[in-house]
């Protein structure tokens, strides 16, 4: 057995035992005359929903005159396990404002943290200010504890990432690492394991990642399947080299003997736009041969990375005061040049990859004062804008490059890079699950800034409003199992996903009617709609559409064989 399904089995037997029928204590909340989707994939029924404590403690028809000390009426409203988004970057934002309100209102209550870089380890300590205090963080268990010291209204569970790792033991260098220094490697993943990583994660597009081997990722994903872990992959390159990488992460899980998560996926370069069915055939066919290998993708077109990564990765060795100086080294910028028109065998090129079109390419950043002026504008305007401030007339790669250094060499940006058909065509997969690959943002306050992409606030009722209700493309009840259940049994969250008595009770209502995505590329900063109420570990954190303010979220520890 799959060590994961092994402790959801192990997990969920003796609560389900315990569970039994309700005991003679009130309930604190029962959930009336909904339609009940269990997490599960099979039909609604209509029911209710009683919670105890933390734990849902009874599903199905409970008695009228049973004692409560509060009633929802459901009436016409889909009742659900809590969305666990598989794929998001709230690992430090949620220290500004623990309420996570872009993720409640989606229904979310748990997020998976940590692709390529995690809330731990760090070689140098991480400090974070909680109520006034800093507190250091050197270790992914320092993470966790700080996140609940904290307060969060979601949970948080997180993967260990690579890039953490390849710092702590080799800094900025792109070197290929001694056999001590992998003994490193492997020890430090070893310890995330024992502080509660799902897994690992790697980014293997990033410039660092790019001289790691298909064997080096094998043999540190062999310390995680030690562990009963995951191997998360956002791929090598999802350009000209997609069907490549994606055999890459499956040999990855083949050898290393744990199952495979491929991030976000998607065929990002035009010219191999359509190929998403050979692709779905790979992922069949390995399945077909006993490897668990699967995918999530998030619902729109468009991705989200920096503006930086049109940059060659030997340019970024040494980090970013190294990277600035290449920049505005006049001998190097035909070196640059030549890298970003012509391209690297290996390297996903982003600018090519949208065909070298600036208006596909959206700042999704604050800017410096300076240019302000240009926030949420496209790379098309900017570049017409910048060069009308010069006398003579630099081509548009030497003000991308000045652009860069102006801003610090960081700058988000969405990208139009792949297409509705072969996006819908992998959600359809069974094998292929939600999620975000968005932060917890906000319409006001600390974290509202920039111009990010709408998934930051309409993934989940996006694939509600549009998907399911609009175009018929999924049931609801499949829908919902790729955002609850398939996400836990991924990851190894023994005790979420599912409306089952002992389980935890995060649970989403939502109204099948009205759910729908606001947030849009110019106007981003929309709450959706149809979201009613968010449970998480039995207390509200949405009432009636309305943030209560709790904090219940906990660090989730998958139990370890």
């Amino acid at each position: 057995m799959n060590p994961i399904r092994a402790i959801l089995a192990a997990a969920l037997l003796p609560a389900l035992l315990a569970a039994g029928p309700p005991d003679d204590e009130p309930f604190d909340l029962i959930i009336r005359g909904g339609r009940i989707v269990d997490g599960t994939g099979n039909p609604w029924y209509a029911g209710d929903l009683g919670i105890k404590g933390d734990r849902i403690a009874a599903v199905g028809l409970i008695p009228d005159d049973a004692e409560t000390a509060r009633t929802i009426d459901a009436t016409g409203l889909v009742v659900a396990p809590g969305f666990i988004d598989i794929h998001s970057h709230s690992d430090f934002v949620l220290f500004e404002d623990g309420a996570a309100e872009s993720k409640i209102r989606q229904g979310v209550t748990t997020d998976i943290l940590g692709e390529h870089t995690s809330g731990g380890p760090y070689a140098e300590p991480r400090e974070v200010t909680i109520d006034g205090q800093t507190v250091s963080i050197s270790t992914l268990a320092d993470y966790f504890d700080a996140i609940e010291r904290s307060g969060t209204a979601i949970n948080v569970a997180s993967y260990v990432g690579l890039g953490n790792i390849w710092q702590a033991v080799m800094g900025d260098s792109f070197d290929r690492p001694t056999e001590e220094q992998f003994q490193a490697m492997e020890a430090l993943i070893d310890q995330a394991m024992q502080d509660g990583a799902l897994g690992l994660s790697t980014m293997l597009m990033h410039p660092q990642s790019l001289g790691t081997r298909t064997e080096d990722i094998v043999r540190l994903a062999r310390v995680v399947a030690r562990h009963g872990g995951i191997y998360s992959s956002h791929i090598r390159t999802e350009g000209l080299g997609v069907l490549d990488s994606i055999a890459e992460a499956i040999a990855i899980g083949e050898q290393g003997g744990l199952p495979v998560d491929i991030i976000h996926l998607k065929i990002a370069e035009q010219t191999l736009w359509g190929r998403m069915p050979e692709i779905v055939a790979m992922i069949d066919a390995a399945r077909a041969r006993g490897v668990d290998v699967q995918a999530n993708v998030y619902p729109y077109t468009r991705g989200n990375n920096n503006l930086v990564s049109i940059i060659p990765p030997w340019a970024h060795e040494g980090g970013r005061d190294a990277l600035l100086a290449r920049l505005a080294d006049p001998e190097i910028r035909p070196r640059l040049k030549q890298d970003i028109l012509q391209g690297i065998p290996g390297w996903y090129n982003h600018y090519l990859a949208v065909g070298g079109d600036w208006s596909r390419m959206l700042i999704s950043e604050r800017l410096s004062p300076t240019n302000a002026r240009f926030e949420g504008q496209t790379m098309d305007v900017i570049l017409a804008g910048l060069a009308a401030d010069r006398q003579a007339g630099p081509d548009e790669l030497d003000l991308l490059f000045d652009f860069l250094i102006a801003e610090d060499g960081s700058i988000g940006c969405i990208y139009a890079h792949h297409t509705d058909e072969d996006m819908t065509l992998a959600l359809r997969q069974p094998w292929c699950s939600v999620g975000s690959d968005g932060s917890a943002l906000a319409t006001s306050g600390p974290l509202r800034r920039g111009h990010p992409h709408p998934r930051n606030f309409g993934t989940f009722p996006r694939v509600l409003g549009v998907y399911v209700r609009e175009q018929g493309l999924l049931t609801l009840e499949e829908a919902i199992r790729k955002m609850t259940s398939q996400n836990a049994l991924k990851v190894g969250l023994a005790d979420r996903g599912l409306l089952l008595p002992g389980l935890a009770a995060d649970v989403t209502v939502f109204d099948p009617d009205q759910v729908i995505d606001r947030s849009t590329y110019l106007e981003p900063f929309q709450y959706s709609d149809g979201i009613t109420h968010v449970l998480v570990n039995g207390s509200l954190v949405l009432d009636a559409g309305e943030s209560t303010g709790a904090r219940p979220g906990l660090s989730l520890r998958p139990a370890r064989p």
